[in-house]
């Protein structure tokens, strides 16, 4: 049997005035979401002045329901104490789950992998993805 193997998965922290940036790199699943959570509450209890923690998930290559969860309770911990969170560069698979499941707007929206943050702010917020559209009315 083959033995497959799974890069690490390895977070990195970028301190800045007011801000903090988490680089995702590897899978957030089940193994791994716990350690995220961890990092990203050590980052706000560290900085009692935090504004923003930023997610970079341009290496992001999986985001099981698990993945979904940490960011949850990321997101639980930021809004308690003001803080925006922010998804940056977040792959089209991370996206999709987010919307599925109802919780992309609890994100304050960065670039796409390949977009740039400047570009991204000149054309203003991102289109709807989605139209509107009432019920049907009831036959009968």
């Amino acid at each position: 049997m083959t033995d497959l193997h799974c890069p690490p998965f390895t977070l990195t922290t970028e301190p800045g005035p007011g801000t903090v940036r988490l680089r995702l790199v590897g899978d957030l699943d089940y193994d791994t979401s716990e350690q995220l959570v961890e990092r990203a509450h050590d980052c706000l209890a560290a900085e009692p002045g935090l504004r923003d923690l930023f997610l970079d998930c341009a290496q992001l290559r999986l985001c099981d329901s698990m993945g979904v969860s940490s960011l949850l309770l990321i997101h639980r911990g930021t809004s308690s104490r003001g803080v925006g969170l922010h998804l940056e560069n977040a792959p089209d698979f991370l996206r999709r789950i987010l919307d599925v499941t109802g919780i992309l707007p609890l994100f304050v929206p960065g670039p796409a992998v390949g977009e740039t943050g400047a570009a991204h702010a000149q054309d203003g917020p991102p289109p709807a993805r989605h139209e509107t559209v009432p019920p049907p009315a009831p036959s009968g």
